[in-house]
């Protein structure tokens, strides 16, 4: 399974770039305005950083205007995936998208239907946001099977992105499932790197090496 960074934070893309965990990265205009300064200088570095997809979304919700940011959005690399809401305009501008070879994300997916029809359009990736559904007392895994299922019967490359995790247990279901993609936001991939027994397991070795050290001064690896 693939791991994005749900984010436009530089240093945390930087941060997890490194350490080789990165496959893509996903943005949106709250992200963006989240990190404040100005929006172009930061989605151009993260295609910079970033070799996998990077998913840049419109603001417009009208067909046109999504059509013409959707090309200023590309102009920042090939690894830009258009990312366009789930309405009947961005599902046109999907397939405008898709028919000249431009990837395209759809996201704001709450029901199998929706991701049914993002995939007939021709998305790359589909986002359904399975925190947002589990907020109003849905069950967000149980869209991810139904979606896999539906996919899986039909032969769709459309790739399953779920969106709005919430905790590392979201990713662990995720994987089960067989989604293709999870994007992540910092704070969850940082718990997944965590384990109290890591720590305490490596707070041992180094007070047994510290010990051995007093004994043999010389001792070095």
């Amino acid at each position: 399974m693939k791991i994005f960074l749900d984010t436009a934070n530089l240093e945390s893309i930087k941060k997890f770039n490194d350490m080789g965990l990165l496959d893509g990265i996903t943005t949106n205009p709250s992200l963006m305005s989240k990190e404040g300064g100005n929006p172009k200088n930061a989605m151009e570095e993260i295609t910079k950083i970033i070799q996998g997809d990077v998913s840049l979304e419109v603001v417009s919700t009208e067909y046109s205007g999504m059509m013409e940011e959707g090309k200023r959005l590309r102009e920042y690399g090939d690894n830009v995936v258009v990312k366009v809401p789930m309405t009947p305009d961005g599902l046109k501008a999907c397939k405008s998208f898709s028919s000249q070879g431009i990837p395209v994300n759809v996201t704001l997916i709450f029901s199998a239907n929706q991701a049914l029809l993002a995939a007939k359009s021709g998305a790359k990736y589909v986002s359904p946001f399975i925190g947002r559904l589990d907020d109003i007392g849905q069950d967000g895994m149980n869209l991810i099977k139904e979606i896999k299922v539906i996919f899986s019967n039909y032969s769709f490359k459309t790739q399953i992105l779920v969106a709005s995790v919430r905790h590392p247990l979201h990713v662990i279901d995720a994987a089960k499932i067989g989604a293709d993609v999870v994007t992540l936001p910092p704070g969850v991939l940082d718990k997944m790197l965590q384990h109290p027994l890591t720590k305490i397991g490596l707070d041992n070795f180094l007070a047994d090496w510290e010990k051995l050290k007093q004994k043999n001064p010389d001792t070095e690896i």
